[in-house]
């Protein structure tokens, strides 16, 4: 299996579950919303080259691999390209099962046994439903250990970016990275990052966003569009991602801050579950 599409109107998107259960491409006519995936990453399962990819069991970086869990420290490996510390979790580098795929729409499932990576046991689904105006994805991890985990999830899609490209969305506070992306403070929204009125995308951010509404307006002028981009709870956090001479800009919901998973607990048997739409219009 190479891919699966679902169409509705002009939208269209094509999944590659065995690349991440992550999306391919997402596009409204002949407009690419999101990169688009090589055939050869797709084949190869390089889920982390996708248009869109889950973040499970957790977002960003766990700095060196350390992770300390009610008293206990696991040691993690680096599963990223020259990166030192284990990023984005485990199921953007995992092939998904297809639990169900029709003309209403997709449902993957990633189940992971804890034996090698990530040290306690989840299963992850995906369901992704597209309509005229929306392609909406519900996101859930189950805990399959009889203890609590720690435990979060966020999607990492990466949109196209035109020189008239702009964002808007608001956040109550920012956390400020050392050199190696990690965390070091939490401060109030600096002026020049403030994005409550949108701004073009030229700042060169790798930040995550805390008391995030859950919303951000996407706007490509030069091709008429408007993505508005809906999270519900648990995606109380945005990593913002717009990296310099880049043809796209990342806005990340996620359910933890950067570097924090170890605080975010799931009890035993418990699931955390959130969706996310991506709703576009014509302008």
């Amino acid at each position: 299996m190479t891919s699966l599409s679902l169409r509705a109107g002009r939208l269209a998107v094509e999944l590659a579950p065995q690349a991440g259960g992550s999306i391919a491409r997402l596009r409204h006519g002949d407009v690419d919303l999101l990169r688009p995936m090589s055939a050869d990453a797709m084949a190869a399962g390089r889920g982390n080259e996708a248009a869109c990819y889950p973040l499970v069991p957790f977002s960003n970086r766990i700095a060196n691999g350390r992770l300390v869990f009610d008293g206990q420290e696991f040691k993690l490996e680096a599963n990223w390209p020259n990166v030192r510390h284990p990023m984005h979790g485990e199921g953007w580098a995992r092939a998904w099962d297809v639990a169900r795929h029709d003309a209403q729409g997709t449902e993957l499932v990633h189940e992971h046994d804890g034996k090698k990576g990530w040290p306690f046991r989840y299963r992850a689904q995906l369901s992704f439903r597209l309509d005229e105006r929306a392609l909406n994805v519900t996101m859930a991890i189950e805990n399959l250990e009889n203890r609590a985990v720690p435990a979060g999830i966020g999607l990492h899609p990466f949109f196209t970016r035109d020189t008239d490209s702009a964002l808007a969305f608001k956040a109550a506070a920012v956390w400020l990275g050392d050199s190696e992306v990690l965390p070091i403070q939490r401060v109030a929204v600096p002026a020049e990052w403030d994005h409550a009125r949108a701004r073009d995308i030229g700042l060169g951010l790798d930040n995550c966003f805390e008391d995030w509404d859950g919303r951000a307006a996407i706007t490509w002028p030069g091709r008429g569009l408007r993505l508005e981009l809906q999270a519900s709870p648990p995606f109380h956090h945005a990593v913002v991602y717009t990296p310099a001479n880049r043809p796209y800009f990342c806005v990340e919901p996620v359910s933890h801050v950067n570097g924090k998973v170890a605080e975010a607990r799931l009890a035993a048997g418990a699931t955390l579950a959130g969706e996310v739409a991506f709703r576009v219009s014509t302008l």
